[in-house]
């Protein structure tokens, strides 16, 4: 088992960052708007036909808040178009299972969970969804939200980048760009080769099958590849299907397995190496992917060795054991599903193979803490690189503090006001998980949707919490979420956990951008050497355990106490 697992790892590991590798070096031009001129044309006239852009006159650049603006701005319209379309999908066309409209809580949940890439699924989507609202509402969705979270880390890399600088780039710029010449080319390709493994893509009506046993089974059609493929490119996460990537039209062998865990992580990778590309210092880079590597390579292991270790109770029903296969695909097994249940999870992805509730409570518990960190192990698409940026700035503050220095990141300052913000940024997710988890407990409405009481109850609803605060999307799937509060309680926090640490990215952006960088001395700190790595580590790790090890103690943690005094 250890070798087997070990193994799989480190092919994974290497396989990802020899393709992010080029594509970390094309999205550096992208950031640097280094673009051929055949390719400038098609986004002219995009612009100039959407009123953007005037003939003759250049695209201005934004200061930080006409940035947050646009990007507000254009996840509203967004939201807007796709609650319409939810609510009166019964009306439209591609509608060949009849399905109505959504209801206006259902459908305020899904819109807001699209709209800020978390993929939160109140509805199993092959009884309730229409292919228009599949394709038009939720996969253009997954284009733009992905979209967002990387024209927001790009401006943060000019801020770094950057000198005595106002500006940070332009939004609608860098949301075309990064549509066009990123996500849409990545998309087909991805799709082209699902579709040659088996994953389905049509627009013919369900098909209803008589089986051998002289029973009727209406199986599901539809459109699959092409949202599989920016659902994970994207790591947005939802499903076309309840079952998600355990699937069969989703996710039918173990090579497909394996290449979309690669897809997952592909563009958060390679937006490592771009940052380094783009700063002038390619170390700064790897020194972040050495952090994420070794906190998912941890993690990873704990997960699979959770599993293996099994559940004693599943005796009682003449099951085996020695191993969890409960809720697990026997065409992945255990290691195909524990490594899937890491990378979704560190990722801000929320695409499943396998039911995390079924998993053992530490096998659960981990994938739950990788979200609470704020998804920084190599994580969403922006996202997850802004996210681990932050904690280089605490870290980076409090070794200036141990050793009496006004702390400085790539030559600039981190000063009161970077500091607040940095703060604000890292606490509102925290914030939003705890304060909701205890909410929803306090109340009837919150405790009635809890089917399986005590400690794994409990890890159910701050799994839920967890989950739409950090934009993951993915759920223990034993508590009844599709009720009127859940759907608005969810749909809040997934807002502010989304443009919560959003806007205080860009404030700190806009403050970075308009600094000097200062000389480097030998009194500096190295913030790509071993001990900064370890001082970064242990940074992520502090956080995490003073904000969360009392929460996770009443959950996952007494489970399993529970299950071992049991055995």
């Amino acid at each position: 088992m250890a070798t087997s697992a070990l193994l799989l790892i480190a092919s994974f590991l290497l396989v990802l960052f020899v393709l992010a590798k080029p594509l970390g070096l094309f999205i550096a031009r992208l950031i640097e708007g280094d673009m051929p001129h055949f390719i400038a044309k098609t986004e002219t006239i995009i612009w100039r036909f959407s009123g953007l852009k005037q003939p003759g006159r250049e695209m201005a650049e934004m200061n930080w808040s006409r940035y947050a603006f646009a990007i507000l701005l254009f996840n509203a319209l967004g939201f807007a178009l796709l609650f319409i379309l939810l609510l009166f999908q019964g009306n439209l066309p591609l509608n060949p299972q009849k399905f109505q409209g959504m209801n206006w809580d259902l459908a305020f949940n899904t819109a807001i969970s699209f709209v800020t890439n978390t993929n939160w699924q109140s509805y199993s989507g092959e009884s309730s969804l229409s292919y228009l609202s599949q394709m038009a509402g939720l996969t253009v969705q997954n284009f733009l939200s992905a979209a967002t979270g990387i024209a927001v880390v790009f401006a943060l890399i000019r801020a770094f980048a950057r000198h005595s600088s106002k500006t940070l780039g332009n939004a609608w710029v860098d949301l075309t760009r990064i549509t066009l010449y990123l996500l849409l080319p990545l998309a087909v390709i991805f799709a082209l080769f699902f579709v040659s493994q088996g994953v389905i893509q049509n627009f013919s009506p369900y098909v209803l099958s008589n089986n051998l046993d002289s029973s009727a089974q209406l199986i599901p059609m539809g459109p699959v590849a092409s949202q599989e493929a920016i659902k994970l490119l994207g790591t947005n996460g939802g499903g076309f299907f309840a079952a998600n990537s355990s699937h069969p039209f989703e996710n039918p062998t173990a090579l497909t397995n394996f290449v979309q865990m690669l897809a997952i992580f592909l563009i958060p990778t390679a937006l490592c190496f771009a940052f380094g590309r783009s700063v002038g210092d390619n170390k700064q880079g790897n020194a972040l992917l050495w952090v994420m590597a070794i906190i998912f390579v941890i993690a990873a292991t704990t997960v699979i060795y959770a599993e293996y270790v099994g559940n004693p109770f599943l005796a009682d029903f003449a099951a085996n054991s020695s191993i969890n296969m409960e809720g697990k695909e026997s065409r992945f097994g255990i290691l195909g599903s524990a490594l899937y249940a890491v990378v979704t999870t560190a990722a801000s992805c929320g695409a499943v193979n396998a039911m995390h509730d079924s998993f053992t409570a530490l096998g659960g518990m981990v994938p739950m803490w990788l979200m609470q960190i704020g998804e920084v192990v190599f994580g969403g698409v922006g996202s997850g690189l802004y996210g681990m940026l932050l904690f280089v700035l605490l870290a980076v503050f409090i070794a200036g503090l141990m050793i009496g220095r006004t702390p400085e990141y790539l030559g600039k300052k981190i000063e009161v006001r970077e500091m607040k913000m940095v703060a604000i940024a890292i606490l509102v997710t925290p914030t939003l998980v705890l304060c909701g988890t205890t909410l929803a407990l306090m109340t009837d409405v919150g405790r009635a949707a809890i089917f399986n009481p005590g400690a794994h109850g409990f890890s159910e609803v701050l799994y839920a919490f967890s989950s739409a605060a950090n934009n993951n999307g993915s759920a223990f799937a034993g508590l009844s979420a599709n009720t009127p509060f859940y759907n608005v309680a969810l749909a809040i926090t997934m807002f502010l956990g989304r443009f919560g640490v959003i806007f205080p990215v860009l404030a700190i952006a806009g403050s970075l951008a308009m600094k000097k960088p200062q000389m480097a001395s030998t009194a500096s700190l190295p913030t790509y050497g071993p001990v900064f790595i370890g001082l970064l580590i242990l940074t992520i790790l502090l956080i995490g355990a003073l904000t969360f090890v009392p929460a996770l103690a009443l959950g996952p943690i007494a489970e399993h106490l529970q299950i071992g005094l049991a055995a």
